[in-house]
């Protein structure tokens, strides 16, 4: 009886070995899926954050694009009032002789 009693506390401690390799396996699996969670989760954050990027650059060429325009339609505006300002300037200098005389 002896040996069967060995026996059985032998399969019996191997159990136990097995039991602490499983959830050891478990764990390390859940971890694991954590992990590959969270890089999934990082790598989509950054696709959208290039996405993002893209989308800002587009927007940043399209603002200084019209900023161009702008500063463009300024400069000839600016050049059309002082070439209208010179010409009531003119027509005001010969009014102003003759009303002298």
């Amino acid at each position: 009886m002896d040996g069967s009693k060995t026996s059985l506390e032998a399969v019996d401690k191997s159990l136990k070995r097995l039991a602490s390799a499983v959830d050891a396996l478990e764990l390390a699996a859940d971890r694991r899926m954590r992990h590959d969670e969270a890089r999934a989760t990082v790598q989509e954050e950054y696709a959208l954050m290039q996405d993002d990027r893209s989308r800002l650059a587009v927007e940043l060429d399209a603002a200084v694009d019209r900023s161009r325009a702008l500063e463009a339609a300024n400069s000839d505006a600016a050049k059309r009032l002082a070439g209208a300002a010179q010409a009531i300037e003119r027509l005001l200098g010969r009014l102003t002789p003759e009303a002298e005389t």
